[in-house]
């Protein structure tokens, strides 16, 4: 263990540095060091004991929860993961590094393994299959461990050849940095100039990065662990993914899972109107003022497909 802690750490900041014959050989076991600002992120929660609590706090957290939930399913997840529509690549770079501050790790590796899921979805080989390994596993084990810390680069080469997405996943650990650190001086700022506020910077560090992040994950999660246990089946995918409305209204859309393996690369997941799906009418917005464009929609006959595909669908 003193030997690899070296390696573990520089993992921390460049997440290039080799660990091949570590992963080789203990594959599914979880990379403790690697993985500790994992861990101090949910026991920074704890801190509202001390730091209290702001409308200026709640704002910020609610804020940043929003616009980072969107990064991931708009962008992470549609746009990389599925290509679901077009941009440019400016934009492209500005939501990879909203998504970055997310801290679930840069675009490649995010889409190479969400690419990765739809090709053997509910299969051995789907690290976060419930119906596989179990609930804690497909809830957050699975990215903790050692198999899963390298980019599957051989599913991501159409973006691999963006050298600033290349890195950003580098140094995924850059931009939650910098986010954790700009919140704790704008706390330490407001509670200088404007006192009546009631904040500080532990304050919104604490609600904004930590509690935000937290509650970010574990809903982003929870599309894994849950939509593939709980919900209504729509459609006869080769797996068992399910509509879940209440997963779709944490997740901005993401609930809608059966919808979403029926079709994967549509830009809308909510596949009829009363089906909300927030990260699509985002979508929709942006799309108005020309920054998206080319919005993918299901064909009718995959909409009123009712029988299992003879092949697994496309990403």
């Amino acid at each position: 263990m003193n030997l690899r802690l070296p390696a573990a750490l520089k993992r921390w900041i460049d997440s290039s540095v080799d660990d091949t014959a570590s992963t080789a050989t203990h594959a599914r076991r979880i990379d403790w060091p690697r993985v500790l600002p994992f861990l101090l992120i949910h026991l920074g929660c704890i801190g509202v004991v001390w730091v209290g609590i702001s409308a200026v706090a709640v704002g910020v957290a609610l804020f940043l929860y929003a616009v980072r939930m969107f990064a991931i399913t708009g962008f992470y997840h549609r746009y990389f993961s599925h290509r679901a529509f077009k941009t440019s690549r400016a934009v492209q770079f500005s939501f990879a590094l909203l998504g970055a501050s997310a801290v679930q790790r840069g675009p490649l590796w995010w889409a190479s393994h969400h690419r990765h899921h739809h090709a053997h979805s509910d299969e051995a080989s789907d690290s976060h299959s419930a119906k596989q390994h179990g609930f804690l596993w497909s809830h957050m084990g699975w990215f903790l461990a050692r198999e899963n810390f390298p980019v599957r680069a051989h599913l991501v080469r159409d973006l691999s050849r963006y050298a600033e997405l290349r890195w950003l996943d580098r140094f995924d650990v850059l931009v939650p940095t910098l986010l954790g650190i700009g919140l704790y001086g704008l706390g330490a700022w407001l509670e200088h100039e404007s006192p009546g506020l009631g904040t500080s910077g532990g304050q919104l560090f604490v609600w904004g990065f930590c509690l935000s992040t937290v509650i970010l994950y574990h809903s982003t999660f929870a599309i894994n662990s849950m939509a593939h246990r709980f919900g209504a089946r729509r459609y006869a995918t080769q797996d068992d993914s399910r509509n879940n409305l209440w997963l779709a209204l944490v997740t901005f859309g993401e609930g809608w899972h059966n919808n979403h393996h029926h079709f994967p690369g549509a830009a809308r997941q909510g596949f009829y109107w009363w089906e909300i799906d927030l990260t699509y009418y985002g979508l929709r917005a942006l799309a108005a003022v020309g920054l998206i464009w080319d919005l993918r929609s299901p064909p009718p006959a995959m909409l009123a497909m009712r029988a299992p595909s003879a092949e697994r669908p496309s990403v």
